[in-house]
């Protein structure tokens, strides 16, 4: 792999979302930590409407390590923001950690050294008990379950957000312009160096996550819809099914009524039927409609984000 010249060794992503209460002790742990080589803390707000700004622009003035602040016009999504930061990180890795301090800074450095020592890409923290809420590690589990058929990763692998990525993937993957990133996905899409380890996942710190039920849909709906066929395919033998079953059911019919024999078929088995088989197929169109509307709006460059200020220490 060609080397290029990178101003530290590491940079802490953090995507920021209402987090003025939490994100002066996570970034004054940051500080504190030992990095050969470096590390700077880039910090993306994704729209929020507490005192985040103040209190970053304060920490930017008074941090003990490069803090680089970016701000984005209104609230564009957690894996936007990510993108946002990878752009302007220049460490030759990348961390990303939640703003929550579920994170532990220290097991970032863990996922670091873990990349350098085997070589690899990305290392995902993988966690044996999570501090999240039940709908949340219930979500979770949807996520990792669904993109073990959805997308080309290994069986059972679990992904998240707690990551390490080299700049020499982060690069690449910023390329991407559509409006709906799912980080994994783009991942995937350009290394199969991939690892993991086992880290701590700690309580949160002060308020509560930003993951709703809608925003959660938003994601299952960028790894199913934006690096993946296999929905379109499942739609596609869904249809299959149900018309041989159709043709089946036709064939019946036609026996019964030759041989005269069978129920009296009325009003009610004929809605059912209709309504099985209409429901159905208002499924399949809503899939094809939901991609043919995402590439409408990545036609028309729906903007991914748009940063209104920049600040650096």
């Amino acid at each position: 792999m060609t080397a290029h010249p990178h101003s530290c060794a590491l940079s802490f992503v953090i995507p920021l979302y209402n987090s003025a209460l939490t994100i002066s002790s996570l970034v004054h742990t940051i500080e504190l930590l030992s990095v050969e080589g470096g590390h700077e803390i880039v910090l993306v707000n994704d729209g929020s409407s507490d005192d985040t700004r103040d209190v970053c622009l304060g920490l930017v003035r008074s941090a003990k390590v490069p803090v680089i602040y970016i701000e984005h016009a209104r609230n564009f999504g957690e894996h936007n923001a990510v993108l946002t930061g990878w752009r302007h990180a220049n460490g030759a890795y990348v961390v990303n950690l939640d703003d929550d301090g579920q994170n532990p800074p220290e097991e970032a450095v863990r996922l670091w050294h873990h990349a350098r020592q085997h070589d690899l890409d990305i290392v995902y923290g993988h966690y044996t008990v999570k501090q999240h809420s039940w709908f949340r590690n219930l979500g979770s589990a949807f996520t990792n379950w669904m993109t073990d058929w959805a997308l080309d990763k290994p069986h059972g692998f679990y992904l998240s957000s707690f990551r390490c990525v080299s700049a020499f993937i982060t690069k690449r993957v910023v390329d991407y312009a559509g409006p709906y990133p799912y980080i994994d996905g783009l991942l995937l899409q350009v290394t199969q160096r991939i690892g993991s380890i086992v880290v701590r996942h700690d309580v949160r710190r002060a308020g509560a996550s930003g993951y709703t039920f809608r925003r959660l849909v938003r994601l299952w709906l960028s790894a199913w819809l934006n690096f993946s066929l296999a929905p379109l395919r499942a739609a596609t033998i869904v249809g299959l099914l149900l018309a041989v079953a159709g043709v089946f059911a036709f064939i019946g019919v036609v026996w019964l009524w030759y041989n005269n024999r069978g129920p009296s078929y009325g009003w009610g088995w004929v809605m059912s039927g209709l309504l099985l088989f209409s429901g159905t197929q208002l499924v399949i169109l809503g899939l094809i409609g939901e991609y043919l509307g995402r590439m409408f709006l990545t036609v028309n460059q729906r903007p991914q984000s748009v940063v209104r200020e920049v600040v650096k220490s």
